[in-house]
């Protein structure tokens, strides 16, 4: 397209703090499809994605991305749950300038979607985190770094710049390791940790247990272990001499299956970044870890790859977000984000709406990796972004803070 397309103009009388992604993202493949018969080169469908993947990437790939837990029941319900409720659009409503922005533990985000951690990703492409970064950057979509990334910390912040980023603490038995993640992550900028409390150890996956893989057991995806100086203190040799024992000290300190409620005072101990707490979908553990003192929650079920039968993440929201209300100051902000089905607009919609401040966008960015390195997590973004946009607005809402349960109604059965 040529530098001289023209771009929509918002209303000078109705500035804005995010683009005009929805008609910005029509306009940019529109013009290319008539005027320079040039189609997407990134399938846009969530569906078309998956099916992508499947021809491109490896068997082995593909299945630790796309699979979950037991029968994948879990994987299926979050899918589902979506239908359970219509969005109600309202009429004669003034969005010709619409603000997604929200703000989170006192930073502004252009739209309520971050890129959730995923780990190991240089399974799916060698750039892996690096190329993410970049994409991510791109729209200044906060990215969450998996303690189980192919590069480490220090390298994926110097990719992502003045982008935010996050860091998810897998954590480990080993609490000089928990600790010296931690300090890293805080060195590096990241602006806050999120605390994955699902796997303490990893579900039974049947795709990957029929395919005899795990990609840890190649030392890939342990890179902020291996270059961690609390990690190489565990080991009588270096990684790179004797990684077959770097491997099995891995596997004994990469979670801690005895952690409770306790545990967290000393966690809040060793950082000073808000900590958010992933995985809650019981409304008093959600209340617990108000009490506790953390400063956020995630309701997810890991995408399903850890509990086969599992509550859908997205039935569990309005209970955990009903018991955040009602154990904190109403003055108080305790942000409750979301995970674990997000593929569309409409789900990024609902999601807000049953009362998630922001969610986690997953899979879809993966996938999109996997077929395309940064053009590919790129073109994902673009995609949802512009979705979420135009569904804000032909829904009647100029704003994210517009969007709650009165917009949605349940599904007749």
């Amino acid at each position: 397209m040529t530098d001289d397309t023209p771009q929509p103009d918002p209303s000078d009388d109705a500035p804005r703090t995010t683009p005009e992604y929805g008609p910005n993202r029509q306009q940019e493949v529109y013009m290319r499809g008539m005027l320079e018969d040039e189609l997407p080169e990134f399938p846009v469908s969530y569906e078309d994605l998956v099916e992508r993947a499947r021809e491109e990437l490896d068997a082995e790939a593909f299945a630790y991305v796309a699979g979950g837990a037991g029968s994948e029941s879990t994987v299926e319900a979050n899918d589902r749950a979506f239908e359970k409720w219509q969005i109600v659009p309202r009429m004669m409503r003034d969005v010709s300038s619409r603000d997604l922005s929200v703000e989170l533990f006192g930073n502004e985000y252009p739209a309520p979607v971050l890129l959730a951690p995923i780990g190991v990703q240089e399974i799916l492409h060698d750039e892996a985190e690096l190329a993410v970064a970049r994409a991510a950057s791109e729209f200044e979509v906060p990215m969450i770094l998996s303690s189980v990334s192919s590069h480490t910390f220090e390298d994926v912040a110097d990719e992502l710049g003045d982008s935010p980023g996050w860091f998810q603490l897998y954590w480990s038995a080993d609490r000089d390791v928990a600790a010296s993640f931690l300090q890293r992550a805080e060195d590096a900028g990241y602006e806050a940790v999120v605390v994955t409390l699902d796997t303490p150890k990893m579900g039974w996956r049947e795709r990957d247990i029929e395919l005899g893989y795990l990609p840890f057991l190649e030392t890939q995806g342990l890179q902020n272990y291996f270059a961690d100086p609390a990690f190489r203190d565990r080991l009588e040799a270096d990684p790179e001499d004797d990684p077959e024992a770097a491997i099995l000290s891995w596997k004994q300190c990469f979670g801690d299956a005895s952690l409770t409620w306790d545990d967290l005072e000393w966690l809040r101990e060793q950082t000073d970044l808000p900590i958010l707490l992933k995985g809650v979908l019981h409304p008093d553990d959600a209340r617990e870890a108000v009490d506790r003192g953390v400063d956020g929650l995630i309701v997810s079920n890991h995408g399903g790859r850890q509990v086969d039968g599992a509550i859908p993440a997205l039935d569990a929201l309005p209970d955990v977000v009903d018991a955040v209300d009602d154990a904190t100051d109403a003055d108080a902000a305790f942000p409750v984000l979301f995970d674990s089905g997000i593929r569309r607009g409409s789900d990024v919609f609902r999601a807000v709406a049953l009362g998630a401040d922001a969610v986690l966008l997953g899979r879809p960015y993966a996938l999109g990796l996997g077929i395309g390195g940064e053009d590919g997590v790129r073109a994902v973004l673009a995609n949802l972004l512009a979705d979420v946009d135009l569904t804000v607005g032909l829904s009647g809402c100029a704003s994210v803070d517009e969007v709650d349960r009165s917009k949605l109604r349940r599904a007749e059965r």
